[in-house]
This record gives C-alpha cells, structure tokens and sequence, in this order.
C-alpha cells in the first residue's frame, strides 16, 4: 500500500492505494478520516486519480460526518482561572490549597481543593471520569430502551479515551464512548449514543442508516455541529 495525493480545488486529499486482484475500484473514508482505494491490478495512477477526484465531494462529506467525532480540546494548563467544561456550560477552575482534597462544583466554578496544585490535573481528570461512568449510562439507558422496538440492544456500553473518536460499537454490539463526551451538551451525547445504536442495525453509513438516525433523532444534525463547533 502506497500514498498518493490529488488537489481538488483548493482542497488536497491524500489517499493510500492497495492493489489486489478484483474487477473494480474500491473507495473507503475510515473513521480517522484516512482514504484508502482498493484498485484492480495494472489500473494506471492516472486513471484511479481521476475516479478519486469524482469522488471527492463524497470523501470530503464523509471526512467532514467523521470530524464530529474527533475530539479536539486544547491544552489545559490546569490553573486557577482557566475555563473548564461540563455537560456543555463553562465553568472558571479554582485551585486551592487544602490538607484534604476534593472537586466540587460551586455555583460558575470547578473547585479543586489540593495540598499539591501540580495534582490539579489528575483530581480533576479522575472527577470527569467518575461523572462520565453516571451521566452517559443514565443518558443511554431510556434511548436503548428505545431500540429494543427494533429486536437489537448493546452487549455492554464501556467508557474508554480514544484520542480521534468520540464513540464506537464493535460487531459484537458492545458500544464504546469517550469519556471526553461529559464536557458536551446533554443533545451531544444523545446524539453520539443514537448513532452508535443505529450501527446495532446498519453497521456502515447507508442512506437506510441516516434515515434510521434521522428517525431516532431529527435534529441530529444540528447536535453533531453543536459537537464539531464546542470542543474545539
């Protein structure tokens, strides 16, 4: 497998390109947002660039479905003043010096009390994950009680950090999410559960899968740019 690239308008698409022996020419957009392009044996480059770049406004829209599900918080310097968040609102961090220690919301701040600032991080980290393991199960339990009309149910919903996706479900019907999600609107993580729902049913992005999402969830769309737009 090899890398190419073509330049669509002022976009640029970078694609890898695998040859094997089959009769036509495959396009895949992964969830990491990579092309790859399955091509019969002796297709010229030229030939396979040229069905890429027809193709370009489809792998630009898939690029641009996968991005809601990118996380891309910045940096945090985890000190008194700086901006956190939860469930979609901002709160403003206070870090103060204590002999106990303990994460608090307190009215428009996120309290860390510590003998240790440096630790800051870690007790904080520890305190999303600890909200994350009881609002995501509790926002997903009435929606896949939903989708028990369709015969289909997750094995198990686990929480995991995946540094490009914001949730998964694997063939065995175990749904994963990022733990990163309980800093977004509740609508978000409706969102990204439904979605991962729908994949009990339709395991790749159809037209029956959008419709069936669009169903579930009618203004989905505006949830998934909610997302891209946030966590920025």
């Amino acid at each position: 497998m090899k890398s190419e690239v073509i330049q669509f308008g002022s976009k640029t698409i970078d694609f890898r390109l695998e040859y094997s022996d089959r009769k036509s020419l495959g396009i895949t957009v992964t969830p990491e947002m990579e092309v790859l392009v399955k091509a019969p044996r002796n297709t010229p480059l030229e030939q396979v660039k040229e069905k890429i770049r027809k193709k370009a406004p489809w792998i630009i829209k898939q690029q641009s479905f996968f991005l809601s599900f990118h996380p891309r918080t910045p940096q945090r310097k985890y000190v008194s003043g700086e901006t956190h968040l939860y469930l979609g609102r901002q709160y403003r961090l206070q870090v103060i010096h204590s002999k106990g220690e303990s994460v608090k919301l307190r009215g428009k701040f996120i309290e860390v009390k510590t003998y240790d600032k440096a630790r800051a991080k870690e007790l904080l980290s520890n305190w999303y994950l600890q909200k994350a393991k009881a609002k995501l199960q509790a926002i997903a339990a009435p929606l896949i009680e939903t989708f028990k009309k369709y015969k289909v149910e997750p094995s198990e919903i686990v929480l995991r950090n995946m540094p490009t996706r914001w949730g998964s479900c694997t063939p065995k019907g175990k749904i994963i999410l990022n733990p990163e999600l309980i800093k977004a609107p509740k609508g978000c993580i409706e969102y990204v559960i439904t979605h991962e729902l729908c994949h009990l049913i339709h395991h790749n992005h159809t037209q029956k899968f959008i419709e069936l999402q669009t169903k579930e969830m009618k203004d989905w769309e505006k949830w998934k740019m909610t997302l891209e737009k946030l966590l920025v």
